[in-house]
Order: C-alpha cells, then structure tokens, then sequence
C-alpha cells in the first residue's frame, strides 16, 4: 500500500528524535493540483479515528483514509539531489507527472 524505504524512515526517526516527536506518527497529505500533480504536506501528528496508520521499516505513517486510495504504491525515498543536497521524494503511481526510475 504505502512504503517508505530505509533511507527515508532513517532520516523520518532522526527528525522525530531531534523534534522531540518520537511518540507521534509521521502524517502524510496530498493534494492534487490543477494539472493532476499531486503535492505532499508532511508533519508529525496524532492518530485520529478517521485516519488509517501503518507501520513501514518501524515508521508509522498515518493518512486521512479517504487519501487511502490516492496513495496506493507509493513509495516514499529519501534521496541526494545534488552533491549534499537530500530531499523527501513521493513515487506515486497515481501521479499523472511521476516517471518510474529506469530498472536496473
């Protein structure tokens, strides 16, 4: 359903850790855009009754369940851009704008 590699949920508990958050769960809200794009807000939060939550490489994510489908196959990654440049990175299938990476 939603995954988040070992690169992201390294840098998702440092951020807890250093935030003093470590008891929340890592919220994860998309929007989609007028083009279809989708765009992500992300933040430490509580659970809430409505909301559907998962654990990933010991990370627990949490969602609004109508964003369930929306975020089907996704994966979230934790990349360098550039030389010493890291950036949170969505691979979503559901997003009109998003290419696969080439397989090895």
């Amino acid at each position: 359903m939603f995954e988040v590699t070992k690169s992201a949920a390294n840098q998702i508990r440092d951020s807890a850790h250093s935030g003093d958050t470590e008891e929340l769960a890592l919220r994860i809200a998309p929007t989609r855009k007028a083009d279809g794009a989708i765009e992500y807000q992300m933040g430490f939060d509580e659970v809430g009754v409505e909301d559907v939550l998962l654990n990933s490489r010991g990370v627990d994510v949490v969602f609004a369940s109508t964003h369930k489908a929306l975020l089907n196959g996704t994966v979230l990654d934790y990349v360098e851009i550039e030389p010493g440049e890291f950036r949170f990175i969505f691979m979503n299938p559901n997003d009109p704008h998003f290419q696969a990476p080439p397989e090895d």
